[in-house]
């Protein structure tokens, strides 16, 4: 069998015309970029503003002013888009009652999702989320105004504008696209919709999660519209000892699922989107900061944190105030609208990337050790038309090398020593829509193994 499967690649790769060896643009990417509307993102952030504060203990009453107030908005938002197009969004509210150090008294924390069903694989899930809630310079001050322009309104603009765009199209896989609340309090959001994705039995084979994104004007008050930070864990939150043991050994510190999935999402910055690029950031989240990305690592799922290239501080978790002429408060003057609709452009080709390409394989290993050549096996995918093998430089930050290996499941590199580049595998739909790259074994699988990780207390 094993000859068998190789000598079927081999034929498939000779007979395979070499376009197909290659990474094919799609026209459907190239459209949705042209459907992003940065001034009903402008709408989203000023109707947001308009609350007052956003605070997750702060008013659920008032239709005027609050959290609940924004809530429903949002809700209204998603159900106005879901009648546009003929209720292909099914909108839910995952909620818990939550006490923690940052909510000293029971709150309930209410997240609002719209599900876009998939075509062909509907279990498995993108997910694009950001946070609805606002702070000031006290985490704890629940009256104050908290406009949270950028952060996150930005985030929650990218989610809305997703929706409207995705919406008018269909995909294999399903697309959540998330609003969620209380983050500033302790990712209390991030960890309602994981928990309700896990409930759900989602196979979630991405998060985008959107935070901070729509500033160009960084501290030094230098501008900056050409780059957009994307931030991936190494290792798995969720690894446990043996596969670190494993890890530390063979390979795979920067080949996480989340970290292939920020390669997956670069490249597509480089196909699509003009004068705007990834910059990928070895790290789970900013130095001491965190986001709802965190939680869904927790749960296994892979997810990136996507945040604005140069931020500006004087416009995070300050009050609202003026000192020494220099203006501190998240406020909409800080918000670049072009620059987001890149940003939301980026989200968009990836959703839409993702859900139209095949699951990224499962199962796959490596052999070669003491051998000249190298070899890869996996298992098949629904919807995978062949399968690509990568691999590079254990040094390179990108994918470099591939061949193509038809529907084969095992391949062969001769003369591709297993000692000196790391490898992966991609799956590959009859129409050109590629997955992102799997690392062998459990440090690079997409499907999550075990129980959530244990939290640390907030």
């Amino acid at each position: 069998m094993r000859a068998l499967s190789i000598a079927l690649a081999g034929a498939l790769l000779a007979s395979t015309p070499a376009a197909a060896q290659t990474v094919e643009e799609q026209a459907l990417l190239h459209q949705l970029t042209g459907e992003v509307r940065p001034e009903r993102m402008r709408a989203d952030i000023e109707a947001l503003v308009g609350f007052g504060t956003r605070h997750t203990m702060s008013d659920t009453i008032s239709d005027t002013r609050g959290i609940g107030a924004a809530r429903r908005w949002a809700q209204r938002e998603f159900e106005a888009i879901s009648r546009d197009c003929g209720g292909c969004l099914t909108v839910v509210t995952p909620s818990d009652t939550v006490t923690a150090a940052r909510v000293p008294t029971p709150t309930e924390v209410v997240n609002i999702v719209a599900i876009q069903r998939g075509t062909g694989d509907p279990n498995r899930v993108i997910i694009i989320s950001g946070h609805i809630d606002s702070r000031v310079t006290d985490v704890m001050n629940f009256t104050s105004d908290a406009p949270g322009a950028n952060d996150d309104a930005s985030g929650v603009a990218a989610v809305l504008e997703a929706a409207r765009v995705l919406s008018k199209h269909r995909f294999e896989a399903t697309l959540v696209f998330a609003v969620l609340s209380g983050e500033e309090q302790g990712l209390l959001g991030g960890k309602i919709v994981a928990d309700y994705a896990q409930a759900q039995g989602w196979r979630v084979e991405a998060n985008l999660n959107n935070d901070i994104v729509g500033n160009s004007e960084g501290q030094s008050g230098v501008r900056d519209t050409t780059r957009v930070r994307v931030f991936s864990e190494g290792t798995k939150t969720v690894e446990t000892e043996a596969q670190e043991e494993r890890r530390r050994y063979n390979g795979g510190e920067v080949d996480s699922s989340s970290r292939n999935l920020a390669r997956f999402v670069d490249g597509l910055a480089d196909r699509y989107l003009a004068n705007f690029d990834v910059e990928m950031i070895y790290r789970t989240d900013r130095y001491g900061r965190g986001g709802d990305q965190v939680e869904m690592l927790r749960h296994g799922f892979p997810a990136v944190r996507i945040s604005e290239g140069a931020e500006n501080y004087d416009r995070q978790h300050q009050d609202l105030r003026t000192e020494d002429g220099v203006e501190y408060g998240d406020t909409i003057e800080g918000v670049d609208f072009d620059y987001l609709g890149q940003v939301a452009r980026l989200n968009i080709v990836a959703m839409a990337a993702l859900a139209n390409a095949p699951a990224s394989p499962l199962g796959v290993t490596i052999e070669g050790a003491v051998k000249p050549d190298t070899t890869l096996k996996w298992r098949a995918v629904p919807g995978a038309a062949g399968y690509r093998v990568w691999w590079r430089s254990t040094t390179a930050p990108q994918w470099t090398h591939s061949r193509w290996a038809g529907s084969a499941t095992e391949l062969v590199l001769p003369g591709i020593v297993i000692d000196d580049y790391f490898f992966g595998v991609s799956a590959v739909s009859d129409d050109g829509y590629e997955s992102p790259v799997v690392f062998p074994g459990p440090a690079g699988s997409f499907v999550s193994v075990g129980d959530p990780a244990p939290r640390p207390t907030q």
